[in-house]
């Protein structure tokens, strides 16, 4: 049963998507780049937030292609559950070996969740923007 919600994301909700995913990764920035640790130990949270928007973003297309009968293949569609899971598991473990104090490990954590959050927001308004969309038909004018 593939029901497909033409509905528009009301203006407030895209607003506060964008808010969302632009503050928990303004956010996290900030926070490594006033940190006092290692230009290493920045770059790897920094990766580590880069690959989880990227595994996030990948797993809610491929949640939202199969919700309306794309195809996607179960090897895609697996990997991108272990990659979110993984970038979640390579943060908390940075996290916990870190030398920081359990403040500054919430800070990253929920600016980590936060980022996440408004990347798959912002993904799911962008897909339904464009499944609201009037679509032309493919007509050829030398046909007519």
């Amino acid at each position: 049963m593939n029901q497909t919600n033409l509905q528009q994301p009301s203006f407030a909700f895209v607003a506060a998507s964008w808010a969302a995913l632009l503050a928990g990764f303004a956010a996290f920035l900030i926070g490594l780049w006033n940190a006092g640790m290692q230009l290493n130990e920045k770059g790897y949270y920094f990766t580590v937030l880069a690959f989880g928007l990227y595994a996030a973003i990948s797993l809610q297309k491929s949640v939202r292609d199969r919700a309306e009968g794309i195809p996607v293949t179960g090897i895609y569609y697996g990997l991108s559950w272990i990659a979110l899971l993984l970038a979640i598991a390579l943060l908390v473990v940075g996290l916990f070996n870190a030398t920081l104090q359990l403040s500054e490990k919430g800070f990253y954590a929920m600016s980590f969740v936060l980022a996440l959050f408004g990347a798959v927001a912002v993904q799911k308004n962008t897909r339904d923007l464009q499944g609201a969309k009037p679509r032309l038909a493919d007509t050829d004018p030398a046909q007519e």
